[in-house]
């Protein structure tokens, strides 16, 4: 009972607190720590939209819609009607560029939920005649009043172009920098390149038609990868034009062996390198081929080594045949003493024992094939009065029968002494090389004697 009594005042100080936060809202009391709403309270209803905003709006869309057709001439025929933000389009206008303005305009505003395109054109041969005929006549009249502009325009163009022609025209120039006349033109050509597009685009840009040089441009650039791939054969043979002109393989007048091809330098051009045959023919190998191929120069070193083999039968000496064709060998006049001749036993595995010569000429005092020729019949001719008739390397079949028949031996024939021979060198071919040589036009020939052959 005391202790009652005691704890009376303690409940009354609590009392009005307990009772204030039984009267506080869910609200209030999230606020204050240790405590939660009550379960039963619910969340505050969302807001929604009257009847009445939604028409208003609607009636906004509208308006403005109809505001900015009115700016617009091709639209001003269109009607406007809007509900629920959707946008309905309607009425008759002239092409069909305006109908898919009218939707695009009307799509892009905030609001709008979609857009019902029903707007119709004007299929009238006199409402779709006369604008046409208005923007060819508008055109023309524009070009009218641009023709001082294009004349000017031209103008420049051509002052542009005939500098870089003066320019290229400079052949003492380019000469001086290019180290042969097909690289001079190479450098002319690119200056005159350059200036006539340099005037075609200034002369573009002052008329306002660069857009129409990017187009250009561009369609060259396809045409130019399909052109490339047509004519790569020819743009192989250019630049194979090119590097012989720079490295200079050959002289005129050498005497040149192109693969299988043999002949006389007469000219190397853009294009191909021409020879002459040994018959006076003229042999055009395109440039191409040429650079690739294997050439053997036979006038760049003057002396020339020729060679020949002779068979001998199996019981001669090779020894004693080797001494007596080098003897006839090293009698000759024009076979050089150094480099000296040579001699060899190169097979004897066969059915003859084949013996080597060979010999060094001076291609200035004698030709190669007569100097051969004359080099063989001495040896031959020796060999046959020493006792070394040459025999065909071919085996001989023996049939054995009942009665052995005797084959008779076939006497070989006397040796008959060499006849003295001309082994001067014939200056037919190069004579006919330098008289059409001196009727060539300059800047025709890219052979230049000035610069070192590589």
């Amino acid at each position: 009972m005391r202790a009652f009594k005691r704890s009376q005042p303690l409940l009354s100080r609590f009392l009005p607190l307990l009772c204030l936060l039984q009267l506080t809202p869910p609200a209030l009391a999230q606020g204050l720590p240790g405590l939660t709403p009550s379960a039963s309270a619910s969340a505050s209803p969302a807001p929604s939209i009257s009847p009445d905003d939604s028409a208003a709006e609607d009636q906004r869309l509208a308006a403005r819609i109809r505001a900015i057709f009115s700016e617009i001439e091709a639209l001003k025929p269109v009607q406007v009607r809007v509900s629920a933000g959707v946008v309905t389009l309607s009425g008759t206008v002239a092409d069909q560029a305006a109908i898919d303005q009218a939707a695009a305009i009307a799509q892009r505003l905030t609001g709008v939920v979609t857009v019902q395109n029903r707007i119709t054109r004007n299929l009238e041969v006199d409402q779709n005649l006369s604008p046409a005929l208005t923007g060819v006549t508008g055109k023309a009249e524009g070009l009218w009043r641009m023709l001082p502009l294009i004349g000017v325009a031209l103008l420049v163009a051509v002052l542009v172009g005939m500098l870089g022609y003066a320019i290229a025209g400079r052949r003492a120039w380019w000469q001086k920098i290019a180290p042969n006349p097909f690289l001079a033109d190479l450098f002319a050509t690119a200056i005159r390149f350059v200036f006539v597009v340099g005037g075609i685009v200034l002369a573009l840009d002052i008329v306002g038609a660069t857009a129409l040089l990017g187009a250009v441009l561009g369609g060259a650039g396809v045409i130019g990868i399909a052109l490339g791939f047509a004519v790569r054969d020819s743009i192989d043979n250019y630049v194979s034009s090119l590097m012989l002109s720079v490295r200079q393989p050959f002289r005129a007048n050498d005497n040149v062996r192109i693969d299988s091809h043999e002949g006389r330098v007469i000219r190397l051009t853009s294009r191909a390198t021409v020879l002459m045959t040994g018959d006076g023919n003229h042999l055009r190998i395109p440039n191409s081929t040429v650079f690739k191929a294997v050439i053997v120069n036979f006038t760049t070193n003057p002396h020339r080594q020729f060679s020949f083999t002779y068979p001998i039968p199996h019981d001669a000496d090779p020894c004693r045949a080797l001494a007596v064709g080098l003897e006839a060998m090293e009698g000759l006049d024009f076979v050089l003493d150094t480099p000296a001749p040579g001699t060899e036993l190169v097979d004897m595995a066969g059915p003859v024992q084949l013996l080597k010569f060979s010999g060094w000429i001076d291609q200035t005092r004698a030709d190669f094939g007569k100097g051969r020729t004359q080099a063989m019949e001495t040896v031959r001719a020796a060999l046959r009065e020493a006792g070394f008739p040459a025999v065909a390397p071919a085996y001989r079949v023996r049939l054995l029968h009942d009665r052995e028949q005797v084959v008779p031996e076939v006497a070989a024939p006397p040796a008959a002494a060499p006849t003295e021979a001309d082994v001067r060198p014939d200056r037919h071919i190069e004579k006919m090389v330098r008289q059409e040589r001196a009727h060539d036009e300059e800047g025709a020939d890219l052979l230049d004697a000035g610069r070192p052959t590589e």
